[in-house]
């Protein structure tokens, strides 16, 4: 483990209800759980509504995502890290290529249909318009501060980890 610097900020137990002058002293494992938690829930509310995924959405977004077609290990190699499971982002190539949204070539690359286009657009303005509701009342400035210190607790921990 690395040395730490400056002075250390005690850890107090998960408080919902903490005050601001108290939230230094909250978990961060806690908030970013559960603001994971509330705003993936909130986006896949919204796209069960219309029949659709999030994994969905992320193939969508992959293989038109890229200079070239991918193929479906390519996809499925980048896509099982944020997925459910090992298997689903390979159920969702087929569902896709199920529903009409994509297709496979003679070169086995896979590529977006054009229902498959029109529904990434249909998506893109829902996420869109979803993502205004998460980021209400905060400003870019604010929104990159936060990935900044969360980009920076993830190297630490990585970091940590490689010692």
């Amino acid at each position: 483990m690395r040395p730490q610097t400056g002075t250390a900020t005690d850890q107090a137990p998960a408080d919902p209800t903490a005050a601001d002058d108290a939230l230094a002293t909250q978990p961060i494992g806690y908030w970013s759980g559960l603001a994971h938690t509330a705003v993936t829930r909130h986006l896949r509310d919204a796209m069960a509504r219309i029949d659709v995924t999030q994994p969905q959405y992320w193939v969508l977004n992959r293989v038109n995502g890229g200079p070239a077609a991918p193929s479906r290990e390519e996809v499925v190699n980048q896509l099982t890290p944020l997925a459910d499971g090992p298997h689903e982002i390979s159920r969702v190539v087929d569902q896709l290529i199920h529903r009409g949204w994509l297709s496979v070539d003679a070169g086995q690359l896979l590529r977006l249909t054009d229902a498959g286009e029109a529904a990434k657009v249909r998506l893109r303005e829902l996420v869109t318009e979803l993502r205004a509701v998460v980021h209400e009342g905060i400003s870019d400035e604010e929104y990159v501060a936060a990935l900044r210190v969360l980009r920076r607790m993830v190297a630490n921990v990585k970091g940590a980890s490689n010692s």
